[in-house]
């Protein structure tokens, strides 16, 4: 990639983009017959696109170009080398695009153009060539039979998936899905977030132009009650892979059930503990990975630390250097490279996130540190109840809540005290504390020292009600994305009544 450009540079590039006002069915922009949708930049409220939202009939279009597309073999009985070439040729029209992407991106959802371009775009394009190499060298399996048989495990793709996306990452989540979806040689249907549509647009017209073929990739732009529901009781629809809200997610279990039992892969929510222990060495450190992992992009982040577990006796340390970065989270205009916060999804969000600091205010729960953005921006809060709402309920803001406690095993008491389950954190010298603790916290990356995921090479995913069905990430991506299948080749002479 690229250095970032200017401010100026990046207003510029806004001016001149033209955003699609349709659908993406079958290769190409295709108006469909749903109301209208409005989508708009959350820093300024000015109109970006007025696109058609996809309706039954236009989802039940999208799925019958997308069956005949994976029966008719175009791209699922395609050599896996011919495919990997095309999603390689794929990421590097990505890459050729960075900067426009980047700022289609900043301006739907709200997120700072660094991020933009330093974080959601590289990681995209390198999830995308990463399971696009991986294609070829995941082979299928032999089970020990003996003489008598031939047993071969096959892995086959699922058929037509509908990918359902959550706002706060579009391009980054698209491309969690698309790269391993793809790879396996499914045809994919996917459903951006309403708030955020324009990314998935424009990269459907950059798959096409790589040669992925027609009626392999499309975009139904709409909202949940209509499009989504839709999608999700299809009966001509195998599988859905759904990141977003849990309640949104167990809808789609219901979906399921109610339709055609399609498989559904669902990341979920989460209200995530970072334990801080009283051996922790460098607390610049430690508070530099709270504070990011609490703060970046304004705490909209299924993984983001929410509940801050520290020990008593180094507590008031940590604090101090927490408050400090509180002030150096420079927030503002997204198209502006300085700043390293933007503004929120929307304002049906920000109510629902003002609605939490009214309960603190409420409650009397003492403030840390907070931002003195005018907006909502980060706020530390010393929660001394941790079954408080606070302490229990996911936000999605930049909203820390600081739970106090006197031992490790209170600390992880404390951390798995949760219906939730996606990550956590650890920081401590000990290394028996770090094992216990990764071992005991209920969640599906437990990181000590750090904040963060792992990599692509990872499995993403959450125990509890952050997660059902599989993993994002890694190969176990591909594992949700394909179907297993025995062949049994009976190479005996023996007749049945032989046996």
């Amino acid at each position: 990639m690229s250095e970032l450009l200017t401010k100026d540079d990046y207003v510029a590039l806004a001016e001149d983009l033209k955003f699609p006002s349709a659908c993406h069915i079958d290769g190409s922009f295709h108006e469909a017959s749903g109301p209208e949708l409005v989508t708009s930049n959350p820093a300024t409220g000015a109109v970006l696109a007025k696109i058609a939202m996809a309706d039954t009939a236009d989802v039940d279009l999208a799925v019958s170009k997308a069956r005949e597309a994976f029966d008719q073999g175009v791209w699922s009985q395609m050599h896996p080398s011919a495919r990997k070439e095309i999603l390689i040729k794929f990421a590097k029209l990505l890459k050729r695009n960075h900067h426009q992407l980047a700022v289609i991106e900043a301006l739907d959802s709200g997120k700072p153009i660094a991020d933009c371009a330093e974080i959601d775009l590289p990681e995209a394009i390198h999830t995308i060539i990463w399971h696009a190499e991986a294609i070829d060298k995941i082979y299928d399996d032999v089970a020990p039979s003996g003489s008598d048989a031939l047993a071969a495990i096959i892995r086959e793709p699922v058929g037509v998936v509908g990918c359902v996306l959550p706002w706060n990452f579009p391009l980054l989540m698209l491309a969690w899905k698309l790269g391993p979806a793809l790879a396996a040689g499914n045809s994919l249907i996917i459903k951006p977030a309403e708030q955020t549509p324009l990314s998935a647009l424009y990269v459907a017209q950059l798959a096409a132009e790589a040669g992925v073929p027609r009626g392999v990739l499309q975009v139904l732009v709409g909202d949940g009650p209509t499009t989504g529901q839709a999608l999700g009781l299809h009966a001509d629809i195998d599988m859905i892979s759904f990141t977003g809200s849990t309640e949104t997610g167990k809808r789609f279990l219901g979906y399921s059930a109610a339709s055609n039992m399609k498989k559904i892969t669902l990341e979920c929510g989460g209200k995530n503990p970072a334990i801080v222990m009283d051996d922790a060495e460098n607390l610049e450190a430690v508070a530099a990975h709270i504070a990011n992992g609490a703060f970046w992009n304004l705490g909209q982040n299924c993984s983001a630390i929410s509940r801050l577990i520290v020990q008593k006796t180094i507590k008031p340390r940590l604090m101090e250097k927490l408050a400090q970065h509180v002030k150096e989270w420079r927030q503002g205009n997204p198209l502006d490279p300085a700043n390293r916060l933007g503004v929120l999804i929307d304002a049906e969000h920000g109510a629902k996130v003002q609605s939490y600091l009214d309960i603190a205010a409420k409650e009397n729960v003492n403030i840390i540190a907070k931002s003195s953005y005018d907006g909502i921006g980060p706020v530390i809060y010393d929660v001394a109840d941790a079954e408080s709402t606070l302490a229990v309920e996911e936000v999605f803001g930049p909203v820390l809540s600081v739970i106090t406690v006197e031992s490790f095993d209170e600390a992880v008491q404390i951390a798995n005290r949760t219906d939730y389950g996606l990550a956590a954190s650890v920081f401590t010298s000990n290394i028996k504390h770090a094992l216990r603790a990764g071992r005991a916290i209920r969640a599906g990356t437990v990181t000590v020292n750090s904040y963060g995921e792992g990599d692509i090479s990872t499995p993403f995913g959450g125990y509890k009600q952050s997660g059902f069905g599989g993993r994002d990430n890694g190969l176990a991506a591909h594992d949700q994305f394909t179907e297993l299948k025995t062949l049994w080749i009976d190479l005996s002479d023996n007749a049945p009544d032989d046996i």
